[in-house]
């Protein structure tokens, strides 16, 4: 096995480092501050390709690797953890539609959604429907050549400020479960959608979140993503990747924040001496490094079991999800502490990284959901065995 990054990989990681401290990490903080969702940043990335990363080239994508795509969102996040983490859901709507959609709609949406000239919020989650996904009441009724939608929609990234909902609703009965769940592109201009609040939110402060509301919402049945019923099995693929993209999220905030305490530990000075010379921080800082590592590890691992289509991808994807975002937040709390009360000023931005972080361990299916995905695998004949 070889855990070297690959000369292609070596760039996409160099540029866009380039490309997160120069148009990122320098406004980040103020992104924060204002709650400004950099609408023009997000299209530079779409130049960049940042915006199509794993979407196929033939519509407009780069058609990376979700190995490739994790070592630029790592890049990405150590600059701002909240924008790149909505660049890593715009690209899991965007491959949804590019690997499930027909091929009319792939070839007039995809390519304006790979470039960033237009945007995508992802709508899975209801106010009565979070971790049980499946019981959502969103409704969506054939009417001719059109469905006509009712429901809400609740916490979706971007929503108010992008071009374009991908959007889960039932077709099927009301106790069909996850088998009567279908996938639509719903234009977010389109009459009768209406958009909440922005909710005040611990982090991810650029990028907006809002409730969807969806009353007789009409769109033509050529914007349904697969057969209906396929809905929520399209849904989960999309969480497989999603859930490393947000663990890569997670290691680019934790990434930044040790570099930021192995220098100041350098730089401060207490009782005549650096803070780096007292062995028990010293000790703080190696167990950081080590979990920092050791999350890294398994997201590239599930982004490799992904690419390759193994068997038991998705629990490769549940346990990096759950390990990296438990881990890496942890890093960056530690990194705060090292700092004393300089790390709880707005003045550094180890407080912005932990905010950001916190909500990792909540979204693309809780932890705890996670634990559960692992454990019903785990449980059965033979899987232990077949990850050894």
């Amino acid at each position: 096995m070889n855990f070297d990054l690959n000369e292609d990989q070596l760039a996409f990681r160099d540029a866009a480092r380039a490309f997160a401290e120069k148009s990122m990490a320098p406004y980040a903080a103020h992104w924060d501050d204002e709650h400004i969702f950099p609408v023009d940043v997000l299209k530079e990335a779409g130049a960049m390709g940042f915006m199509g990363m794993y979407t196929p080239e033939a519509y407009g994508g780069m058609g990376l690797s979700r190995l490739d795509t994790s070592v630029i969102v790592e890049e990405l996040a150590a600059a701002c953890p909240s924008t790149a983490a909505f660049i890593t859901i715009h690209n899991m709507a965007t491959w949804m539609v590019a690997s499930f959609a027909s091929d009319d709609l792939k070839q007039e949406i995809v390519p304006k959604l790979a470039s960033g000239e237009w945007l995508a919020s992802y709508c899975l989650t209801e106010p009565g429907a979070g971790s049980d996904a499946a019981s959502l009441r969103t409704k969506a009724v054939r009417d001719g050549d059109s469905y006509v939608i009712n429901g809400s929609k609740m916490f979706i990234s971007g929503a108010g400020s992008t071009d374009v909902l991908v959007l889960m609703a039932r077709t099927g009965d009301a106790d069909s479960g996850s088998k009567g769940i279908t996938a639509f592109v719903v234009p977010a201009d389109v009459d009768g959608i209406s958009y909440g609040k922005n909710e005040d939110k611990m982090g991810w402060h650029s990028q907006p979140t809002r409730m969807v509301s969806l009353e007789n919402v009409r769109i033509p049945a050529s914007n349904r993503i697969g057969a209906e019923g396929e809905g929520f099995a399209i849904a989960m693929k999309g969480l497989d990747g999603g859930r490393l993209n947000i663990a890569t999220c997670s290691l680019g905030g934790a990434q930044a924040a040790l570099l930021r305490a192995r220098n100041y530990l350098h730089e401060r000075e207490q009782f005549g001496k650096p803070l780096a010379a007292f062995q028990a921080l010293q000790f703080k800082i190696a167990d950081m490094a080590t979990n920092l590592v050791a999350a890294r590890q398994m997201v590239r691992l599930g982004a490799y079991k992904l690419d390759n289509r193994d068997p038991e991808a998705t629990l490769h994807c549940a346990m990096a999800k759950r390990f990296a975002t438990d881990a890496c937040f942890e890093v960056v709390n530690d990194a705060l502490q090292l700092h004393g009360g300089y790390g709880y000023i707005r003045e550094y931005p180890l407080e912005r990284y932990l905010r950001d972080l916190r909500v990792h361990q909540i979204l693309e299916g809780t932890n705890e959901i996670m634990r559960l995905i692992v454990a019903r695998r785990i449980l059965e004949d033979g899987v232990a065995e077949a990850i050894q």
